[in-house]
């Protein structure tokens, strides 16, 4: 999991910053606000801006911890002082979903004898799905979740990061969530942890809310059985997601 910008400034969206390496259709940056997906969560989009013009960001490479900026069109930018735009619209949407399926999680682990996660997908549409391991549960008790999931946005908790090593991360119970998926740690070691006070603590490497208020109410769309260890809830923001209307 690298150290990415993002990550510690999540509402920052537009950042000056230089070219520092450039080959065809693709541009490296001193510092970038940009998030470029994992996890189950969307990559950012956005354009990046300099003197004479604009072009706008189609995707993102990793090569060496570092995040290639793949570009739209072939501009000539090695050198050049440029600022950096994320959509903060489309960033707020995915902060928001993800902050949601970490509540999803955390009452899922809770009440279902601490069933792991075996996927995870969030959408542009403002909604997404998550898969956990779930031997014969009963759906309407999952689906009764939905109440709790929006007592906890109104609570308005809490979202913060820390850090801890990596053997204590794979050794303290709950916090690595995934059934066949865990978040790399940093180059110095450390697993990013994410925390919604007073309900949920566990390992993560996306962007999310500062506090659970911040997301509109939470809708359970769909509850499907995909193979006998796999039940799927798909979530919709209210108010965003048109298959979220009741």
């Amino acid at each position: 999991m690298a150290n990415y910008f993002c990550l510690d400034h999540p509402e920052t969206y537009s950042h000056r910053t230089q070219v520092i390496d450039a080959k065809p259709g693709s541009v490296l940056l001193a510092e970038t606000p940009f998030y470029p997906g994992g996890g189950g969560q969307l990559p950012d989009r956005g354009i990046i801006e300099w003197s004479q013009g604009a072009v706008a960001v189609s995707g993102f490479e990793i090569q060496d911890g570092r995040i290639w900026h793949l570009l739209e069109e072939t501009v000539e930018l090695p050198g050049t002082e440029v600022m950096a735009q994320v959509d903060p619209g489309f960033r707020r949407l995915m902060r928001q979903l993800h902050t949601d399926l970490h509540v999803v999680n955390a009452l899922v682990y809770r009440d279902f004898d601490g069933a792991l996660v075996t996927g995870v997908q969030m959408s542009g549409d403002g909604t997404a799905r998550i898969d956990f391991d779930l031997v014969d549960a009963d759906n309407d008790r999952l689906r009764a979740i939905e109440s709790e999931i929006n007592d906890v946005i109104r609570k308005d908790l809490p979202v913060r990061q820390s850090h801890v090593p990596q053997d204590v991360a794979f050794h303290e119970p709950g916090l690595i969530r995934s059934r066949s998926v865990a978040p790399p740690p940093s180059p110095d070691g450390l697993v990013r942890i994410v925390e919604i006070v007073g309900l949920d603590r566990q390992a993560c490497g996306g962007t999310h809310l500062t506090s659970t208020g911040e997301s509109p109410p939470v809708r359970i769309l769909k509850i499907e059985n995909k193979g006998r260890h796999n039940r799927r809830l798909r979530i919709g923001l209210a108010g965003l997601a048109p298959e979220a209307a009741r």
